[in-house]
């Protein structure tokens, strides 16, 4: 492969791009004694919220973990479910997003969703694709490693003679957003788990107990207030950082 030139991404206060792994509903509805789909309703509710604070704190870009590669393993009637649940969602959600000027894109592959949910996603990214505000980025049937697998081998259809890291970075499934700045995992669980393998190299990391129904504004606050004590050095010391970036 070949090398590229290496560019330090900028600093900001609010990160620029937050990416998310959904992790909990399950667990949160069987602690209620309710059944798992009751979870998953209620982390809809939770995705609003975050989706409503990140605009209004100035995130340029949010990607939710919604679906996994792995998750079709689950039990057939819980997937049917959340595909439904899907379906539902972008019906009545897109207009929503559309009115507060939100960009909708749908990242992973689309081979194994019914026509019906194939046909939901494309009107809803028609729909806001000229909008200027948030970009909220839904990962469903995605995995890390696909992502990857699906750029390289694009770019070898294409006849690229050198793959370069920018090449394969703008083949990815999000590759006009930049890396993400913050990852935060809920649910207690401390793994990337196939999320965004390349795009997380350099992004700093956020592990919390709560399970997603439960994650709200002042539980996103409390994420952004531990990344702006992180020092993001990308290779250098803390001597080379401007002083606005030291920490300690």
């Amino acid at each position: 492969m070949g090398s590229s030139t290496v560019v330090v991404p900028g600093v900001h206060l609010v990160p620029r791009h937050v990416a998310i792994i959904l992790d909990g509903n399950g667990r949160w509805a069987k602690k209620r004694l309710l059944p798992r789909v009751a979870g998953h309703k209620r982390g809809l509710d939770a995705v609003r919220e975050t989706v409503k604070a990140c605009a209004e704190m100035g995130v340029e870009y949010l990607t939710l973990f919604a679906f996994s590669t792995e998750n079709w393993r689950r039990p057939a009637d819980e997937v049917s479910f959340l595909m439904g649940l899907f379906i539902s969602a972008l019906e009545r959600e897109a207009k929503r997003l559309h009115g507060k000027n939100i960009r909708l894109k749908v990242i992973g592959s689309r081979e194994r969703f019914a026509p019906e949910l194939v046909a939901r996603i494309e009107a809803a990214e028609a729909l806001t694709a000229g909008n200027t505000g948030l970009t909220l980025a839904i990962a469903a049937d995605y995995g890390g490693r696909w992502d990857i697998l699906h750029a390289v081998n694009q770019l070898i259809a294409e006849g690229v003679a050198e793959i370069t890291e920018e090449a394969l970075y703008d083949r990815l499934s999000f590759g006009d957003a930049p890396e993400p700045d913050l990852f935060i995992r809920t649910g207690g669980e401390q793994r990337i788990s196939n999320f965004l393998l390349w795009q997380l190299a350099y992004s700093e990391l956020y592990f919390t107990d709560l399970l997603w129904p439960d994650f709200n504004r002042q539980a996103l606050d409390a994420a952004i207030a531990s990344y702006r004590q992180r020092e993001r050095r990308y290779g250098r010391t803390s001597e080379q950082l401007p002083p606005d970036q030291q920490r300690g």
